[in-house]
């Protein structure tokens, strides 16, 4: 079966102003986001890319416009279902206000039980994505063989979800997780299980330096916004 290559977006505006975006309309990629973007094609240089599917929201497609245009103009499918978790009343909003909500607590240690007000649970978040890979992935070994590699442009909790679902991790472990803006993760299918051989590849450790204020033991709704 293919391997699946999971891309973050680039770093957004709404990661900079420490904003929950959710599917808020007009959230872009920020400066150092376009260069993030503009630096994919050649980390995939090696590698042939026989599907490209991205989510429908802007800063997704800003992140894989400069691949396709660096594989000759190439177009990409949208698929809905790898959109980001609709937060409902939630986007938007500034995380550091959102900390207080007694449903952050939930969405931290117990997200199965976590429904957003006028948005959805992430267990149908988790549901939706894992759908589409599966189908996905038969639908790419049916045109291009089952070595075939191809690449999905998504969100930081939709790719957390679905890191937790190839391992067989409950989805209340998921915020164990860590993917930074534009890595790449890497799940390789087969008839048995899925391999997991690439986490939140940036091929930068910056993020890993020591910074004056710690890191806090809360793992950012959304994803966070990468090394500063």
């Amino acid at each position: 079966m293919p391997t699946l290559l999971l891309v973050r977006h680039g770093r957004s505006t709404a990661n900079t102003a420490g904003l929950l975006a959710g599917w808020t309309p007009g959230v872009a990629l920020d400066e150092r986001g376009l260069a993030q973007a503009a630096a994919l094609p050649a980390r995939l240089a090696e590698l042939p890319l026989h599907e490209i599917v991205t989510s429908p929201l802007q800063r997704c497609q800003e992140t894989i416009q400069p691949l396709l245009t660096a594989r000759g103009g190439r177009t990409a499918h949208t698929d809905d279902r790898i959109g980001e978790c609709h937060y409902g009343d939630w986007s938007g909003r500034k995380l550091a206000e959102l900390k207080d909500e007694p449903l952050m607590d939930v969405v931290q240690a117990h997200p199965t039980a976590a429904a957003f007000p006028g948005g959805e649970s992430m267990r149908a978040m988790q549901h939706r994505a894992a759908e589409a890979v599966r189908e996905w992935n038969a639908r790419v070994e049916r045109d291009h063989g089952p070595d075939a590699v191809y690449l999905m442009c998504s969100h930081g909790d939709i790719i957390k979800s679905l890191v937790a679902d190839a391992l067989g991790l409950h989805l209340d472990l998921f915020q164990r997780i860590s993917v930074e803006p534009c890595s790449i993760t890497a799940i390789r299918y087969t008839r048995l299980r899925p391999f997991l051989v690439r986490l939140g590849d940036t091929g930068d450790f910056a993020s890993l330096a020591p910074r004056e204020e710690p890191p806090s033991d809360q793992a950012t709704v959304g994803g966070g916004a990468g090394a500063p």
